[in-house]
C-alpha cells in the first residue's frame, strides 16, 4: 500500500472499534462467571465435585476468616496484654499454671490458649493441657517491636466501629487523627513535645522492622551523606550508619521530633557524624549537602499537592544525579493489595490524610518534581514494603 493511501477496508475503522467485540465477549464471560459464583446450586455442586471441592472449601474458609477477622485480632491483643508469649518463652506451661499467673479461671485460660493455638500463636504440647509457642507466637517474641503496634490498633478499631460513617466523613475527629498529630495540625512545627513523643515512639518501633529490608534492597555503599526526611527519632538513620561506617547522616523532622533524634545520636556516639535539624518539610527548604535522600513511609501520609512540594524540595536539595529512596507500601500490586489497598486505605482515611499510591502514580509525581527513571527494587517482604529509587534530573 502506497504512503498516503488508505486501505478501503480500513476506512472508518478505529482500534477501539476493532477491540469492541473482544471487550463485549470478555464482559459476557465475566457476567456468566458471576452468575455461577452467586448461584447457591452451583456452590453446592462445586463443594461436592472432586476436582473443585478443595477450591470451594478453601474459599469458604477465606470468607469465614473475613467475617471472623476482628475476633482473631482480639485473641492476639489478649495474648499481648496478658504477656502470654513472654510467659511461654522458656518452654511449655500447663493451663493451670498460666491461669494462676494470668489471673483467669482455668476455663477462661483454656478458651484463650485454644483460640491462640487455632491461629498458630500457640501450640498444644505434651497433652491437651500444656501449651507452648506456635510459629506465629515465636515470631512475635523475636520481633518485640510488633507489640506496641498491636496495642495501637485499639485506636484504629474504635474509628472503624462504624465504617460507613468513617467513609462518609461523619465521624468528626478520629482517634487516629488525634494520635498522629501532624496529620491534622495547621502548624505541624508547633506540635508539643508530649504529642510528638507519643507518635514518634510508635513510629520508631515499626521503623526498626523495615530498616533492614530497605538497606538490603539498596545498600548505601558509594554514598557520602544521607538526608533522612521525616526520619523521626533516627531509627532508620542509626541503622544506615551501622551499615555504612563512613556515611554522614542528616535528619530532618519537626523540631520536637528532631530533638529526640539528637539525643539518640548522642547516646549512640554518632554525634560526630549525625545531625538532626528541625523544620517542616512541607514549607521549609531541606538541608543541602547530601547525595542521597530517604523518604521512609512519609509520602503516603499526604495528598498529591503536599507530596509534590516534598519531592520538589528533595530535588532542590540534591545535586544532579543525586539519589532519592521512597519506601512504603504500593497500591495496585497483587502481593501488596491487602496491605496498601485494604489496610492502609482505611487506616489513612481514619488518620485524615494521605493515600496509598500505585507505582505509576508515584512515578508521575516523581517525574513532575524533576526526578528521572524511577525504579522499583525487590524487597524480602513486598506485601509490607516497596522501595522505589529515582535519580535527580538536571535543574
Amino acid at each position: 500500500m502506497h504512503a498516503g493511501r488508505r486501505d478501503p477496508a480500513c476506512v472508518g475503522a478505529t482500534p477501539g472499534a476493532a477491540r469492541a467485540p473482544l471487550i463485549s465477549f470478555a464482559r459476557s464471560v465475566t457476567s456468566l462467571q458471576q452468575r455461577w459464583l452467586t448461584s447457591r446450586g452451583f456452590q453446592r455442586w462445586a463443594l461436592s465435585f472432586p476436582l473443585t471441592g478443595w477450591i470451594a472449601r478453601r474459599r469458604a474458609r477465606l470468607l469465614f476468616d473475613l467475617c471472623a477477622g476482628f475476633v482473631y485480632s482480639q485473641v492476639l491483643l489478649a495474648c499481648v496484654r496478658l504477656k502470654v508469649f513472654d510467659k511461654l518463652r522458656a518452654g511449655p506451661r500447663s493451663v493451670y499454671e498460666l491461669a494462676a499467673e494470668l489471673n483467669l479461671s482455668p476455663d477462661a485460660t483454656l478458651t484463650l490458649v485454644r483460640a491462640a493455638a487455632a491461629l498458630g500463636l500457640l501450640k498444644a504440647r505434651r497433652g491437651a493441657h500444656y501449651y507452648g509457642l506456635g510459629i506465629h507466637g515465636a515470631a512475635l517474641v523475636g520481633n518485640p517491636a510488633l507489640m506496641p503496634m498491636i496495642e495501637h490498633h485499639t485506636l484504629f478499631y474504635r474509628d472503624l466501629e462504624d465504617p460507613v460513617a468513617l467513609l462518609r466523613g461523619e465521624c468528626g475527629a478520629t482517634n487516629l487523627s488525634e494520635f498522629w498529630a501532624y496529620a491534622s495540625a495547621r502548624r505541624p512545627a508547633a506540635i508539643s513535645e508530649e504529642r510528638a513523643r507519643r507518635y514518634t515512639a510508635l513510629m520508631s518501633a515499626s521503623q526498626a522492622l523495615i530498616a533492614d529490608l530497605i538497606l538490603d534492597a539498596y545498600p548505601l555503599r558509594g554514598h557520602h551523606c544521607l538526608l533522612d526526611v521525616g526520619g523521626g527519632d533516627g531509627t532508620f538513620a542509626v541503622a544506615a550508619a551501622a551499615r555504612a561506617p563512613n556515611l554522614q547522616i542528616l535528619l530532618f523532622d519537626l523540631p520536637a521530633v528532631a530533638a529526640r533524634a539528637r539525643e539518640r545520636f548522642a547516646l549512640g556516639a554518632l554525634a560526630y557524624r549525625a545531625s538532626a535539624i528541625g523544620g517542616d518539610f512541607q514549607d521549609d527548604p531541606l538541608p543541602e549537602g547530601a547525595d542521597i535522600i530517604s523518604l521512609i513511609r512519609v509520602l503516603h501520609d499526604h495528598g498529591d499537592e503536599a507530596v509534590l512540594r516534598i519531592l520538589r524540595a528533595a530535588r532542590q536539595a540534591l545535586p544532579p544525579r543525586g539519589t532519592l529512596i521512597v519506601a512504603e507500601p504500593l497500591s495496585g500490586t497483587s502481593v501488596g493489595a491487602r496491605t496498601a489497598d485494604a489496610y492502609f486505605g482505611l487506616y489513612l482515611l481514619g488518620m485524615g490524610s494521605g493515600r496509598a499510591r500505585s507505582l505509576a502514580a508515584l512515578s508521575q509525581l516523581l517525574q513532575a518534581a524533576g526526578f528521572a527513571a524511577p525504579q522499583l527494587l525487590p524487597t524480602q517482604l513486598p506485601a509490607q514494603l516497596c522501595v522505589v529509587v529515582a535519580k535527580a534530573g538536571s535543574p
